[in-house]
């Protein structure tokens, strides 16, 4: 069974910390009079800044576009300043919640087992967590790319089949996010065929994974048209709406 023409492509745009009320609110304005026609065979979504969710939430819920945050605490309250928890993001009508993101490993020392744990408070609460997962360019020099990404999905997996089964994946090779140089499809075929197969194992065949690392309109028919790529995290390209709209037409 060729299981791919199962899973509806999702493209999912990643503002980062960028945006403003009124930049935000041209941007949105411009999505939801492109997006209508794209709505049948593909899913799009927008993960804002934590302060802009309101907005996003009154200007987008009308629209076929979903939207979510870009982290989530693994705690449900208490003494956790800065944090924002799940029980906030469902206020704000979250559908997703990125887990993972490079960014956040890198920077502020998520590990594994902490990136489990807040895709276990998304799924509690009824949001998709959205696990993020890729290798650095000495990692993938080294050839120690599966390994790698196995070691990161571990935890996750090991919430077990239910969970799992309503995650989303993405795969964010470091070396290409942020600097203009992208995966090869095959290469990121490789390692989508690898993920694909460890969800398999807990029968979530069925379960999206997405592709990020400077795509764009250019060259997203071209990753798109791997078998087991099943949509985008964009990034850089998700704030100009009509590279964003052409990502998701491709």
């Amino acid at each position: 069974m060729n299981t791919a023409s199962f899973r509806k492509r999702l493209v999912m745009g990643n503002w980062k910390m960028n945006g403003g009320l009124e930049a935000n609110a041209k941007l949105m304005a411009d999505l939801h009079a492109g997006a209508g026609i794209l709505a049948d065979h593909c899913t799009l979504a927008v993960c804002a800044p934590f302060p802009y969710l309101a907005q996003v939430q009154s200007q987008l819920q009308n629209s076929v576009i979903s939207w979510g945050a870009q982290d989530i605490s693994a705690h449900k309250a208490g003494a956790y300043t800065g944090e924002v928890s799940a029980a906030m993001l469902v206020d704000f009508g979250c559908s997703w919640a990125l887990v993972g993101h490079s960014e956040r490993r890198a920077m502020h020392g998520e590990t594994d087992d902490v990136v489990a744990a807040k895709a276990r408070a998304a799924l509690d609460a009824g949001i998709t967590p959205v696990v993020c997962v890729g290798e650095t360019l000495a990692e993938q020099e080294a050839g120690q790319t599966l390994a790698v990404i196995q070691r990161q999905l571990g935890p996750v997996l090991a919430l077990g089949k239910e969970a799992v089964s309503k995650i989303v994946v993405a795969y964010e090779p470091v070396w290409a996010i942020g600097t203009g140089r992208t995966a090869t499809p095959a290469q990121a075929q490789e390692v989508h065929a690898a993920i694909r197969a460890s969800l398999t194992s807990l029968d979530a065949h069925h379960v999206r994974v997405l592709y990020g690392g400077s795509v764009k309109a250019d060259n997203a028919a071209s990753l798109f048209a791997m078998p087991d790529i099943d949509g985008a995290l964009v990034g850089g390209a998700s704030l100009v709406a009509d590279e964003f709209l052409r990502i998701a037409a491709a």
